[in-house]
């Protein structure tokens, strides 16, 4: 059972995966941080100065300025702005996978095209008899 177990876990299939995952967490949180510290101040300046991280409905009815405020306060925050920062990640990560397939696609050969199909056996045959024939 463990030489089966060394078997599967040195295929390249798994080994790839493990690669894989790593490799994303890492994108994640360099497109979390672009994301949080590049696009989102872009996103805010253009609409009006507003940061969206602090965008909040408290459930208490009190009005407060900050998230963390509304927070500290101890209720109930639903904390949108940070779902949007989320959505806008998503996009971002969205397009940048997207991005890495087009250019892997492109490094891949195309399909060669198949020979033209030739008279076939049977025809060949036939021919011959023909031939013989006459």
């Amino acid at each position: 059972m463990l030489k089966e177990f060394k078997n599967f876990i040195m295929t390249g299939n798994v080994i790839d995966f493990a690669v894989a995952v790593i490799m994303a967490g890492a994108l994640g949180a360099v497109i979390n941080g672009f994301v949080n510290h590049i696009a989102m101040p872009f996103v805010g300046y253009f609409a009006g100065g507003m940061n969206f991280a602090d965008l909040h409905v408290a459930m208490d009815g009190n009005d407060y300025k900050t998230l963390a405020a509304a927070q500290e306060a101890g209720g109930a925050v639903i904390a949108y702005g940070a779902w949007i920062n989320t959505i806008i990640n998503l996009l971002i990560v969205g397009l940048v996978m997207f991005m890495i397939v087009r250019a892997y696609n492109k490094t891949k050969k195309p399909p060669e095209e198949a020979a033209p199909a030739g008279p076939s056996e049977v025809d060949l045959l036939t021919e011959i008899r023909d031939s013989l024939k006459k």
